[in-house]
């Protein structure tokens, strides 16, 4: 499974990108070696993911995110994950 995600960064802006192992890059975000903008500010917190069957699909929805204002992207984690994101999912995984 691909995924597009959104984190909350420490300062408070978002970033978006794809994975494939949505812990993994969380936890590499989390301890400076995830990407270049989240690396000065993390601690980061995921609060938005969808999941898709191609590396294609979630890149190119990546992009679509990114496109997006702060207000649409608050809206789409708000409309989506109103309580948060539950992450129990993937302790089987």
């Amino acid at each position: 499974m691909n995924y597009t995600y959104i984190v909350c960064c420490k300062d408070g802006s978002y970033y978006t990108g794809w994975t494939n192992d949505l812990i993994k890059r969380l936890e590499a975000h989390n301890s400076g070696k995830g990407a270049k903008y989240t690396r000065s500010r993390h601690p980061v917190t995921l609060v938005y993911y969808e999941e898709h069957f191609s590396k294609e699909e979630a890149m190119s929805r990546e992009w679509q995110i990114k496109q997006l204002t702060r207000a649409q992207k608050i809206k789409i984690i708000q409309e989506n994950f109103p309580d948060g994101v539950n992450l129990s999912k993937f302790d089987a995984e």
